[in-house]
């Protein structure tokens, strides 16, 4: 239960750090300097999580990397299964304190949905965004399969590696998809942009689902390879 517990924290402060600082600076590219706190936001929270929670749960805090290390053999289907829900529920909490936060304070939120995904960027084409979301979270989680392996020399350094590569890969992906790699933080943002009577969200949401889970389970089944 306390791995559940920790996944659930991890998921709803990356929720808050992350989509919250796209709600305050927006993610407009052409901007700049929104666009990169975005992108360092997301990675700094994975740094921070990961040397806090990271010997209680893994710090997965992404169903996607749960699935590339379920694939991997690093655990069974049971914990898998209470790490999605964990992971879901802790990104619906993150939204619902941003929900809070933002409207109590009568703040403006610049992404117009809490920080939900969408397909904008690529002129709303739903394959170009599921193929973006594959080798973004291909690259993503084979990164963390490699730095976490047993044979890995990286040692204390993996959690900062992960979140570096967090940030590199939002840096591509934030202009395209507003980046996913990660379906529990597409999940929570739209559920509740949905509930304040932003559908939009929840109309591409699949794609935030699909893409990240295919990528995965190709990362791990990558790896497993040229780790043999």
């Amino acid at each position: 239960m306390k791995k559940y517990i920790a996944e659930f924290i991890g998921t709803a402060v990356l929720v808050i750090m992350g989509c919250g600082t796209a709600m305050l600076v927006g993610c407009d590219a052409a901007a700049g300097s929104g666009y990169l706190l975005t992108a360092l936001a997301f990675g700094l929270v994975i740094v921070g999580m990961a040397y806090s929670i990271g010997n209680i749960s893994g710090c997965h805090i992404n169903p996607a990397v749960s699935l590339g290390v379920l694939i991997s053999g690093g655990m069974t289907v049971k914990d898998f299964a209470g790490y999605v829900i964990a992971q879901c529920l802790g990104a619906l909490t993150g939204s619902g304190v941003l929900a809070a936060v933002f409207q109590l304070g009568n703040v403006t939120d610049m992404t117009g949905g809490f920080g939900s995904n969408g397909l904008a960027g690529v002129n709303g084409s739903a394959g170009a965004g599921l193929l973006t979301e594959i080798v973004l979270t291909f690259i993503f989680v084979l990164t963390i399969l490699g730095v976490t392996s047993k044979k890995a020399a990286h040692g204390s350094f993996a959690g900062l590696v992960i979140g570096l590569t967090l940030t590199l890969v939002h840096i591509l992906g934030i202009g395209l998809t507003g980046t996913s790699v990660n379906p529990a933080r597409s999940f929570g943002p739209a559920l509740v942009a949905a509930i304040g009577g932003n559908t939009a969200p929840i109309a591409c949401l699949w794609v935030f689902i699909v893409g990240p889970l295919i990528g995965a389970a190709l990362a791990a089944a990558v790896y497993k390879v040229l780790e043999k």
